[in-house]
């Protein structure tokens, strides 16, 4: 039986996407804002749009900090703000990337090697004692294999953050537009 993204997000996250003009120091207010008042993010992930001229945030916020529409009014105050939108996981395609570097001594290292293969991972770099392993996918897969990991020794471990897009030909409400709040 699989399970789905929507079983394993815990009801506390919620997926946002941003997008702001490219300039500097939007990312900077908009982290000085979830500062000042308190939300807790759980996951950002920021990088141009196809357009020069945008960015797009992908941040994953805790609701039990702030309650989700606070959260979008405040951003809307940020004068870079262009659009904001939320990704339901049953909208969305949801990825993310693991890194780790195990220590993979002689006895263990064909186990680690075999996880890895059955994550559809990849080894990135070998040395007589240590692996360094790349994963990408769902949240929740990403987090069965870190669980997984912890029987062994983990040196470093690095995830980059949840990145979301619409499902094709599902229309994703915007929260609001710039525009629409004046």
């Amino acid at each position: 039986m699989t399970t789905s993204i929507v079983e394993n997000r815990k009801p506390h996250d919620r997926t946002i996407v941003v997008l702001v003009e490219n300039k500097a120091g939007v990312l900077a207010r908009v982290a000085d804002l979830f500062a000042r008042r308190g939300y807790n993010i759980i996951s950002l992930a920021v990088a141009p749009t196809n357009d020069d001229r945008f960015s797009r945030l992908t941040i994953v916020v805790d609701v039990e900090s702030a309650p989700l529409d606070q959260i979008v009014k405040q951003l809307f105050k940020l004068i870079n703000v262009v659009e904001i939108a939320e990704l339901a996981p049953e909208l969305a395609v949801e990825r993310e990337l693991l890194l780790a570097t195990v220590r993979a001594p002689q006895e263990s290292r064909s186990q680690i090697i075999e996880l890895v293969d059955v994550f559809e991972g990849k080894i990135l770099a070998v040395s007589p004692d240590h692996l360094t392993v790349s994963l990408d996918g769902r949240p929740s897969k990403l987090d069965d294999f870190e669980a997984l990991l912890e029987g062994y020794s983990i040196v470093e471990l690095q995830r980059s953050g949840r990145i979301a897009l619409p499902k094709i030909g599902r229309d994703v409400p915007r929260l609001r537009a710039v525009s629409e709040s004046a």
